[in-house]
């Protein structure tokens, strides 16, 4: 593409010379010919110089960032597919197309110590957490003047109201 745009300009400054020699457009069209100016010529040849260094400068910035934008590769942030010719792969089926290559799967040193850390505290926290939720049995009071006579030095637990309130009441008075 440069080398379109330079031959481009050098064709230009080629046509500027013409003229400036040969006055072309003046013998074309039956004018007055006019004596060659080659100060006028080197005006003209020195800004269209410059001119084109410009274009050519940012031509060459433009191609540089659109090979730099051309060199990524389209990935779906949500299944991982490789956009490729038009169509979206799996990553390797992408790499067997585009590289010949084939692929396998494995774990990188970081990747490995993360995941060894976060199971590590897994674990932890599994077994904090079936400590807290397995009941952790009373121990019975000794009381010195309640006795039970199935547990010695035991002290009877109150008994529920929802419990005494359901069962029914027996009147010995009435038998």
């Amino acid at each position: 593409m440069l080398w379109y745009e330079c031959f481009g300009f050098g064709l230009i400054l080629l046509l500027t010379w013409l003229n400036e020699l040969t006055d072309l457009p003046d013998r074309l069209l039956m004018g007055k010919h006019h004596l060659p100016n080659i100060r006028y010529g080197l005006v003209e040849t020195a800004v269209i110089l410059i001119i084109w260094g410009v274009v050519f400068l940012l031509t060459k910035r433009l191609v540089a960032h659109l090979h730099y934008l051309e060199g990524f590769l389209r990935v779906c942030a949500w299944c991982r597919k490789v956009g490729y010719d038009d169509n979206w792969v799996r990553l390797e089926e992408y790499f067997a197309r585009g590289f010949n290559v084939e692929t396998t799967h494995g774990m990188c040193p970081e990747c490995l110590k993360k995941i060894e850390e976060d199971t590590k505290e897994f674990y932890r926290s599994e077994l904090e957490r079936s400590k807290a939720d397995k009941p952790v049995p009373d121990a019975p009071v000794p009381s010195p003047e309640a006795h039970q006579p199935g547990l010695p030095g035991v002290t009877p637990a109150p008994p529920d109201p929802a419990v005494v309130a359901a069962q029914p009441v027996h009147d010995e008075r009435a038998a």
